[in-house]
């Protein structure tokens, strides 16, 4: 077992120790503001005067007009479900975004995250658009469209599919997923399917990323082959 530790999380681990040691709570100020900014969410939505301009300015339905609908996407992850426990919420942001801005950087946490979030939101239009007998159970009924988008939670499963990857942690980025295919199998409703439409969003960012790395690596060689190698023989 700890053979199995070191080589899933000992990567992982060191990273985030390493930024945490070198810049303490800096390390993690974005993660901190957003733990805020749900915090203060969740508050205004809960009083009577705060919850429709909330839900104006960071809810987003399938309903909505698509370019109010991206306009709002960005807030949106930053909006707790109502019908949810806010501390499950406020403990995944600040778990789950404070490892991957400690590895990834703020830049690239927040391009994954917005990814995920938006890749959830369109795939609930096209769901919707396919009905609900369309193959793959891949349709979602039409009452879905007036039903609030995900919040932080795809972004959250976005990013640690991502941060998974990035550190080959493959055991812990497989039991992810396969938890969110469970989560879909067993209450099968639009924020279950959202989640796996950031998953796989994620995952083919991982794989455009992985090609192209492929690609820097294998010209890197050659590069270095020829320069090692006899001079070239001109005809």
């Amino acid at each position: 077992m700890s053979r199995f530790a070191r080589r899933e999380w000992g990567p992982l681990y060191a990273a985030v120790r390493t930024e945490l040691v070198t810049r303490r709570w800096r390390a993690v100020a974005m993660t901190l503001g957003a733990v805020c900014l749900t915090s203060v969410f969740q508050v205004v939505q809960n009083r009577p005067w705060g919850y429709g301009p909330v839900q104006a300015i960071g809810s987003v339905r399938a309903e909505d007009p698509l370019w109010e609908a991206l306009l709002r996407t960005p807030l949106s992850l930053f909006v707790p479900a109502l019908d949810l426990p806010v501390w499950g919420a406020l403990a995944q942001i600040l778990l789950v975004f404070g490892i991957a801005e400690t590895c990834l950087g703020r830049p690239r946490t927040l391009l994954i995250a917005y990814t995920a979030t938006l890749a959830g939101t369109l795939y609930a239009r096209v769901g919707i658009a396919l009905g609900p007998g369309a193959p793959l159970g891949l349709g979602l009924p039409a009452t879905d469209a007036q039903v609030v988008d995900t919040g932080p939670s795809a972004a959250v499963v976005g990013l640690a599919v991502y941060v998974c990857w990035h550190h080959r942690a493959w055991v812990t980025g497989a039991a992810v997923v396969l938890a969110m295919a469970v989560e879909v199998l067993v209450k099968c409703n639009l924020a279950g399917k959202e989640h796996l439409a950031a998953i796989a969003a994620v995952l083919v960012v991982c794989a455009v990323r992985s090609w192209c790395q492929r690609g820097s690596s294998s010209g890197g060689r050659r590069e270095g082959r020829t320069r090692s190698g006899a001079p070239a023989i001109r005809s």
